[in-house]
């Protein structure tokens, strides 16, 4: 397959805009909705919104939406189920984690750093798949890694919670969703991955959420802006540009750089949403995320 980097990177970029905006509503609704309701509800609609999609784009191509090959059927329900199942584990880490922090924990701030993590991990974990980035993209992961933490801990980590640990596995488990798509994304259709992963993811949540939770459907009414935009941006929209970036990208170490700026859109999101002054450690952090950026995209020919 024919990389595109270019547009790769717009893809992946419009990801981490949609990704960022989203730890607004997430912390929005943390309170009063538990993580498995809140992620079973927004992986059923969305994968009842990517239906329509991936039955249009399949007709496009002239193909029917199932597939007539019995093991092209057989590697899209493999590929749904272990993408699905590394998603479903990661959303309900984050959320999980994010309602776990104690008030004036800066919450978003340690999320956000831990999350976005995953672009340590993937290259660490990429080494055991024989993924070997070159030397400028690890020097990108090295200056996201500073500018996550001038963007995330202006006043320090202010202790260890609790929650920490729980978002730095997320962190992990977001590393290896990652990397379950690169290796999947040649094999199987895009936006049908997408579809079924959050069909799985919310099967999987709801198992969940019946036996840790008592949901009550007057608070998830309530919180409808927020669950409606996790679904439809963060999930349907966000997700699949995933996939479809991930696919012409020139690896899942640079994909995961450019989906790391998710931490900047959050800080955005905050002056748009919640009135928040970004300090001058924040901009620091937001001119070395860039800058990593496109450091890291620089010896495109050493990638693998």
């Amino acid at each position: 397959m024919k990389r595109k980097p270019l547009l790769s990177s717009v893809i992946l970029l419009i990801t981490a805009v949609i990704w960022g905006f989203a730890f607004v509503a997430q912390e929005q609704m943390a309170d009063t909705v538990p993580p498995f309701t809140v992620n079973a509800t927004r992986s059923y609609m969305a994968a009842l919104a990517l239906l329509p999609v991936a039955a249009i784009t399949r007709r496009m191509q002239g193909k029917k939406l199932l597939e007539q090959n019995k093991a092209d059927r057989k590697t899209l329900i493999k590929a749904a189920l272990i993408c699905g199942t590394m998603l479903c584990i990661s959303v309900n880490l984050q959320q999980f984690g994010i309602a776990l922090y104690p008030e004036g924990a800066q919450a978003s701030a340690h999320s956000g750093f831990l999350t976005a993590l995953y672009i340590l991990f993937v290259p660490l974990f990429g080494l055991f798949l024989h993924k070997r980035p070159g030397l400028f993209v690890w020097i990108g992961v090295a200056i996201a890694v500073v500018g996550l933490y001038f963007l995330s801990f202006y006043n320090g980590f202010g202790g260890l919670y609790a929650a920490d640990i729980v978002v730095l596995i997320c962190g992990a488990s977001f590393a290896v969703q990652i990397l379950c798509v690169d290796y999947y994304i040649d094999k199987v259709d895009g936006v049908k991955l997408s579809m079924l992963q959050f069909a799985v993811t919310a099967v999987l949540s709801t198992i969940l959420m019946l036996i840790f939770e008592k949901p009550d459907p007057m608070n998830v009414l309530a919180a409808w802006k927020p669950i409606l935009y996790l679904a439809l941006m963060s999930s349907c929209v966000g997700y699949t540009l995933q996939i479809i970036g991930q696919k012409y990208a020139s690896s899942p170490t640079l994909a995961s750089i450019i989906m790391s700026m998710e931490s900047v859109f959050a800080v955005l999101g905050g002056i748009i949403f919640m009135h928040a002054i970004p300090k001058p450690n924040e901009w620091i952090g937001c001119a070395l995320m860039t800058t990593a950026i496109v450091i890291a995209q620089i010896p495109r020919r050493s990638e693998e």
